[in-house]
């Protein structure tokens, strides 16, 4: 079995701080929420320990060693979670949705034109891209702007669960469409909208894709401290060359050193949490 590389001491204590894995520092409100995604740029939602990057549900328990229970039901810190997760999607100040590879993930503003010059779609290739029941909500989205699960589903004509599932997995891949809403009572139900009425400025801005390569190679070492073999790939669903290029990119420029092939950190000595954004006020 090949061996997981490792994060040095020295690095895991420099996560600890930047990724909210004490329990000094950990999230415990959506303005907290906030902060912490535009502190590391972009985090995961529900992943654990087990997983590499910063995480919202592991700065919740403030905790490196965080695992989701068997039973997240009953868990208070998964239930945390879930309920941050609900405020930030209906306070809409960070973006939300399922990203490359499935992957829900939480985007700080600032980091929203670089991962859409590398997932988005231009209107121009969704005839071509998408499925024929991805354009069927797109276009039932652009007539309405927004509407709940069971009503994009009868309007669409995409009835069938696994069908509609898929299809708007697609078009949250693309970062066209986001939730905006979550509702329980009398069902539960996400609200859908177009992510650039949401984020009409970080959408329609243009990065070159070597530009967005490099900032989110930026991004995550900033937070990380240093990165090892496939650990950017497996954080934002680039592919290991891409996420090279990037890591390469940040070399070249004097930001980070190359210790060996796919072992990367930053050049400048690493000491307390990394620095980040600022949130914006309520």
């Amino acid at each position: 079995m090949r061996r997981t590389p490792e994060v040095s001491a020295e690095f895991e204590d420099y996560r600890d701080a930047g990724w909210r894995r004490e329990a000094a520092r950990q999230v415990d409100s959506a303005r907290e929420a906030e902060r912490f995604i535009e502190q590391v740029g972009f985090a995961a939602c529900l992943t654990d320990s087990r997983r590499p990057g910063p995480s919202l549900y592991v700065a919740v328990c403030g905790r490196r060693d965080a695992v989701l229970p068997r039973h997240v039901q009953k868990d208070p810190e998964t239930s945390l979670t879930w309920t941050l997760k609900d405020e930030l999607v209906k306070r809409g100040r960070v973006y939300y949705a399922k990203l490359s590879r499935g992957k829900a993930m939480f985007l700080a503003p600032r980091m929203i034109p670089h991962f859409h010059a590398l997932f988005g779609m231009r209107r121009a290739d969704e005839p071509h891209r998408l499925s024929p029941q991805a354009r069927a909500i797109l276009k039932v989205l652009r007539k309405e702007w927004e509407m709940s699960t069971s009503d994009l589903r009868a309007e669409s004509g995409v009835t069938e669960r696994a069908a509609f599932t898929r299809a708007l997995d697609e078009l949250q891949a693309a970062m066209i469409v986001v939730p905006s809403e979550v509702y329980y009572i009398p069902k539960f139900t996400y609200i859908w909208t177009l992510g650039v009425g949401r984020f009409p400025k970080a959408l329609v801005r243009r990065v070159a894709p070597d530009t967005a390569l490099r900032e989110i190679a930026r991004c995550f070492l900033t937070a990380a401290g240093m990165t090892v073999p496939g650990e950017l790939a497996r954080v934002t669903g680039l592919s290991r060359r891409d996420a090279g290029r990037g890591n390469r990119a940040l070399v070249a420029e004097g930001y980070a050193t190359m210790l060996a092939p796919g072992w990367y950190r930053l050049a400048a000595p690493v000491t307390g949490a990394p620095a980040g954004g600022t949130a914006p006020a309520d």
